[in-house]
């Protein structure tokens, strides 16, 4: 990931996590969402059943603030995004969910809050959930 062209952060095998922080989310469900992301069972065993996690594979979360998960097109054609919380407390929910996934034994590369980031991933498998704690 980077921006300006600069390299910011990188991850090998693991889960890019599109974090997006809504208006009364606290530190208790980001920290519930942390620890469900470690421990979600969605990479392939020896049998191929998704059946492994982060913590099992030793992979690693590239985590990237997205306010826009919040962007409502239920009326007409602009996104509204009242939803999503004030940057600061966006920020600062975003930083306590990251440091809660380290905290079950992550390694964790983020973003840079509130920047225009150029995402480079490779996508191996189908899988791709919608999270809430």
């Amino acid at each position: 990931m980077s921006v300006d062209g600069e390299l910011v952060g990188e991850i090998g095998p693991g889960l890019v996590v599109l974090v997006g922080v809504g208006r009364g989310d606290s530190e208790q469900q980001a920290a519930k969402l942390a620890a469900k992301v470690a421990r979600l069972r969605v990479f392939d065993d020896g049998d191929g059943r998704m059946d492994r996690s982060l913590v099992d594979t030793g992979g690693g979360a590239l985590c990237i603030s997205q306010f826009t998960l919040y962007g409502d097109t239920r009326r007409g054609l602009r996104p509204s995004f009242t939803e999503a919380a004030e940057p600061a407390a966006g920020e600062r929910l975003y930083d306590h969910f990251c440091n809660a996934l380290e905290e079950c034994d992550v390694a964790v590369a983020k973003g840079v809050f509130g920047a225009r980031m150029s995402v480079d991933l490779v996508n191996e498998g189908p899988v791709t959930l919608l999270l809430e704690a």
